[in-house]
């Protein structure tokens, strides 16, 4: 049974690299629940083909507005606010989804590599958080950053990917402190393996999947509505007393180590 927040029509979110994989899943599961979306991905041709999918099912009135941004401009996550406030007057929500896993060894790993990946998932929610909280008004709002279990646990050539996400980690609660006096939530959510195109990997050798069943309590991946649950717990009243938090949704995976 899904949870009814009848406070979330007519609200307004922007969610990153929303052309696919969970991003996708967020901005129509938003728009199932009436909140118009301005989806933001690199890849314009597929976030416009995403929008013109979700939009044709007409879900609850709203809409989903694609854009082509590049998360690592500041400039750009700028425009992406001002966007949201252009085509629905104002901006309640902001989802941090945009991200890379790059695989690389503690010997091999390059600078560019260093580099790409805390732009792409760190400084983005920087800029993402500073654009969000510019537009959001006396009203406030919530933000959430989209973690990993990674950031948890230490594996084999997840150097500059886990490192980042600790720090995206540790980030929120900064941004939770400072924006806590304007009605500004920040929250991470830290999924364990979900199926998604990131994690297309696992399934390209039984021995990869088996072998991450094995540390999987729950016995399965988790999929991205599994984390959208909590994307809608984290943006409605619900949660309206909860903010630097960090919720791990990853089947007890955190626990166990094979």
């Amino acid at each position: 049974m899904s949870a009814n927040y009848s406070e979330l029509p007519g609200k307004v979110a922007v969610v990153t690299g929303a052309a696919r994989g969970m991003g996708a899943t967020f901005a129509e599961g938003l728009l199932a629940e009436g909140i118009n979306v301005v989806g933001a991905d690199r890849d314009f041709a597929a976030m416009s083909a995403t929008a013109e999918r979700i939009n044709s099912q007409d879900v609850q009135g709203a809409t989903l507005v694609p854009l082509e941004v590049d998360v690592t401009s500041q400039a750009e996550q700028n425009a992406l606010a001002d966007s949201a406030i252009k085509h629905f007057g104002r901006l309640d929500f902001w989802i941090n989804n945009a991200g890379v896993f790059p695989q690389t060894g503690v010997l091999d790993i390059t600078p560019e590599e260093l580099e790409l990946t805390f732009r792409v998932n760190v400084f983005a929610a920087v800029y993402g958080v500073q654009a969000a909280a510019r537009v959001m008004g006396d009203h406030g709002g919530s933000i959430v950053n989209i973690g990993s279990v990674a950031s948890l646990r230490v594996r084999s050539t997840w150097l500059s990917y886990s490192a980042s996400k600790a720090a995206l980690e540790h980030l929120t609660k900064f941004q939770a402190l400072e924006l806590g006096a304007r009605a500004i939530r920040v929250n991470t959510i830290a999924p364990g393996y979900i199926d998604t195109d990131m994690t297309a990997w696992l399934h390209e050798t039984p021995d990869a999947l088996d072998k991450a069943l094995e540390g999987i309590p729950m016995g399965r991946l988790g999929t991205p509505q599994d984390i959208l649950d909590s994307v809608l717990f984290l943006l409605s009243d619900s949660s309206s007393y909860m903010s630097g938090t960090t919720h791990v949704v990853d089947g007890a995976t955190r626990h166990k180590f094979v």
